[in-house]
């Protein structure tokens, strides 16, 4: 047990398990794991193989499998047991002129050194195998009109020998999160598996051609022969929108059909997974909402293979499936929704809709794993008071427990305990929060609070967070309050309607409504309080600071502030007009909701946090809030990365952001003197 990890430096350190893969036959479960780089700079991964049973049974220590200075993605298996993976590592029958780029490597069933079986002059992403037949299927980069890979790599030389990087843009998206999109696009190849031990993968067959913006985002997924390949596929329909289908290709003539979505389709469709059987697709689906009409909502669809006929899998219940895998046999569907807090792991009856919930705990999973005879799901657990790690879960349970698996992250004793509260909104609606208590925190010795607003906004505070931990506080005496407000999942469609285009006044009473319940405790100290938020968490962060004093300081990160700005300069447009519509035709939600029209009234001390890199709240965001609190003499400070994006990755960053933070409370929650951290 690490008893001091919520120490900085100790704290980057700590091992995070990322992944989890089952092999078909059920004996062995990949994880991919990351942890700090030799020169402290980069995060980097490895495979390890963890025992399927607990250590009650005999369970071994899990095992490194992989260690390269670039580090490892993925894990999937070939029908011989072999590991396919992803890795940008050297590869030594490269030519010495060749960079690195992400490529595929297979680790041999029976262990040894790995090798490269596939590459691509643009890198290779997602990908999949085909369970019976080994067919592998991948996503690589190309630019357009590139016929193979010897064009794609002149047109690459091109570009570079000309000293050109310019990108012509003919529709949507132009970035994404931290990227920018072309001037190359996806393709989906597949290759027949390895012949003998020293082989590659067979020669790349370019299945879907130059697909444009289509397979943004995309991942492969393939029947168990390999006969077909599913995939999304976006398609351009108006005003620069796109609509999101799931096509199936035959691998061997390239012929492409849809099986979910089109025109007239009220979702969008997308993350196929094909049932072991072969016959049938679960698919995500989606629908953004409507201007007049109902909020976001989500679903999980049962798609035909053959027909294309499709149906609603939870047309009773309100959850959002968050992951889904199927049961060996094709009868049963394990899923994860929000609900309550937690992230629980539901059995749905394909047949006759019933949904039971598996799990009874407060945990969050992901990552499902259904075993081969029928017994288990091997899953990840996190919640707020324990990190990632791998457990084994009874397939039949209901409200069940789960079986801690040997694990290769950290365990972690935590500084403090969590506990929920909860109170009634002014509405009448129902309000609950995690509340992280120190330990020292007791009525004669009541702890500041620290306000946490999560950021989605359609999310829900139910599970660990290594960017945002609010134990790292704990530990310096904080307590952390962890609301899910209106706009929330898990608590039905009934909390996104209350706030749908009204962000800024519904979540703000919601929000002070808990914050007054959590104040009420004998353990809090009310006159010692601050508040913080990330993205939509950031955006409140403003909206709060421009309509009360009631919090000694406020952090605002990767916020919105401006919104008839940020509405045509975020990396997809479309997504949020379908709620808040455009500022010239529809101004009155950017009026109500926008938190930049009350900077007047803002007296609290800000510490703005922005990235550069950040193309989902582009640095304008940042830039106008700080000079705003600048022209009103706020008491602010704006802590600027300008290679980071909407989220802190690199550990040093990570912890100049924690230590910046902690200063900052410091000096305004506790009086002390400001301390300027010492790498800024």
């Amino acid at each position: 047990m690490v008893r001091s990890w919520y120490e900085l430096p100790e704290y980057v350190r700590l091992r995070r398990v990322n992944g989890l893969r089952l092999s078909p036959d059920g004996t062995r479960l990949i994880a991919p794991v990351s942890d700090i780089a030799p020169d402290s700079k980069s995060f980097r991964s490895a495979l390890w193989e963890i025992d399927t049973a607990p250590e009650s049974e005999g369970g071994r220590a899990p095992r490194r499998l992989t260690r390269s200075t670039k580090g490892e993605s993925g894990a999937e298996f070939l029908p011989d047991g072999s590991v396919l993976f992803s890795t940008a590592r050297v590869d030594p029958e490269a030519k010495p002129e060749d960079k690195p780029k992400a490529a595929l490597w297979l680790l041999p069933a029976d262990g040894g050194e790995a090798r490269q079986v596939a590459s691509r002059p643009g890198g290779i992403g997602a990908f999949a195998v085909a369970r019976d037949s080994g067919l592998v299927a991948f996503t690589g980069r190309a630019h357009p009109g590139a016929e193979d890979a010897e064009a794609d790599t002149e047109a690459r030389k091109a570009r570079e020998e000309a000293g050109v990087t310019a990108i012509l843009h003919e529709a949507l998206p132009v970035r994404s999160w931290d990227s920018d999109i072309g001037p190359d696009h996806p393709r989906i190849f597949t290759a027949a598996p390895p012949e003998d031990e020293d082989a590659r993968l067979g020669e790349p067959k370019d299945l879907t051609g130059d697909a444009g913006l289509s397979l943004l985002g995309a991942s492969p997924e393939l029947t168990p022969d390999g006969s077909t390949l599913l995939t999304t596929w976006s398609v351009p329909t108006s005003r620069g929108a796109r609509r999101d289908e799931v096509v199936a290709v035959d691998t061997a003539t390239g012929e492409r059909r849809t099986v979910a979505g089109g025109p007239d389709a009220r979702f969008d469709f997308g993350n196929p997974l094909v049932s072991p059987d072969g016959a049938r697709a679960l698919v995500f689906a989606d629908d953004e909402g409507s201007y007049d009409g109902e909020p976001r909502n989500a679903t999980l669809w049962l798609t035909d293979l053959a027909t294309g006929q499709g149906r609603d899998l939870l047309p009773d219940h309100e959850l959002w499936p968050r992951g889904y895998a199927w049961s060996a046999d094709s009868g049963t569907v394990f899923l994860v929704a929000d609900e309550n807090g937690r992230r629980p792991v539901f059995r749905l009856d394909v047949a006759t809709g019933a949904l039971t919930r598996v799990t009874g705990d407060h945990g969050a999973y992901s990552e499902l794993n259904p075993s081969p005879d029928g017994r288990h799901v091997y899953a990840l657990r996190d919640a707020w008071d324990a990190p990632p790690a791998p457990v084994r879960l009874a397939a039949d349970a209901t409200d069940g427990q789960p079986e801690y698996l040997r694990t290769p992250g950290s365990e972690l004793t935590m500084p403090g305990t969590l506990t929920e509260i909860e109170t009634t909104a002014d509405d009448g609606t129902r309000i609950r929060s995690w509340l992280v208590l120190p330990e020292e925190a007791s009525a004669a010795s009541p702890a500041p609070l620290m306000l946490w607003v999560h950021g989605g906004p359609y999310m829900s505070f139910n599970g660990w967070s290594w960017r945002w931990n609010p134990w790292l506080l704990a530990a310096r005496g904080y307590a952390v309050l962890l609301p899910d407000p209106a706009l929330s999942t898990g608590y039905g469609q009934d909390m996104l309607r209350r706030a749908w285009g009204r962000w800024g006044p519904r979540t703000h009473a919601d929000v002070m409504a808990i914050t007054d319940a959590a104040e009420a405790r004998e353990d809090i100290d009310a006159e010692r309080t601050a508040m913080m938020g990330g993205s939509f968490g950031g955006y409140m962060a403003n909206w709060i600071a421009g309509h009360t004093d009631r919090f000694s300081a406020i952090i605002s990160h990767a916020s919105l502030w401006q919104l008839d700005g940020f509405s045509g300069t975020t990396d997809y447009p479309p997504v949020w007009e379908s709620e808040f519509g455009t500022p010239l035709a529809q101004p009155e939600r950017y009026q109500l909701n926008s938190p930049h029209l009350h900077a007047d009234r803002i007296r609290t001390p800000m510490l703005v946090i922005h990235g550069d890199k950040d193309y989902r709240v582009p640095i304008g965001e940042g830039l106008r809030l700080w000079r705003d609190l600048l022209l009103h003499e706020v008491d602010a400070k704006f802590l600027y990365f300008p290679d980071e994006n909407h989220w802190i990755l690199t550990p040093g960053n990570a912890q100049v952001w924690y230590e910046t933070v902690f200063a900052f409370l410091d000096h305004h929650v506790h009086g002390k003197e400001w301390t300027r951290p010492e790498l800024l």
